[in-house]
């Protein structure tokens, strides 16, 4: 199914000339996906809501079970968010801790 105007580029890992649009389907379905604990996929400007108590290494705090955090963002390292919290500047959670809201 592709038009007659695509663009031809060579895939080097098949070795066959394949439709532009194609090859960039391809690497879409291919590229890796932040998923919560449950599975859910995670994008940037979610919120997630902690299911585990996690102790904040160099704040003294620790973040109870059930806290929701607004507006996260993804890392290049899928098990890895950025978060804003009060008072705790440049929070990273993993996402095995977190569920989508």
């Amino acid at each position: 199914m592709s038009d007659q105007n695509d663009d031809y580029v060579y895939d080097e890992a098949s070795g066959e000339w394949l439709p532009a649009s194609e090859l960039a389907a391809r690497a879409a379905a291919a590229a890796p996906v932040a998923r919560d604990a449950s599975g859910a996929v995670l994008a940037d400007g979610d919120s997630v809501t902690l299911i585990k108590d996690l102790k904040v290494k160099g704040a003294g705090q620790t973040l109870k079970q059930g806290t929701v955090i607004r507006s996260i963002r993804l890392t290049p390292n899928i098990e890895e968010i950025d978060c804003r919290f009060d008072g705790i500047k440049g929070l990273v959670l993993r996402t095995e801790f977190v569920r989508k809201r």
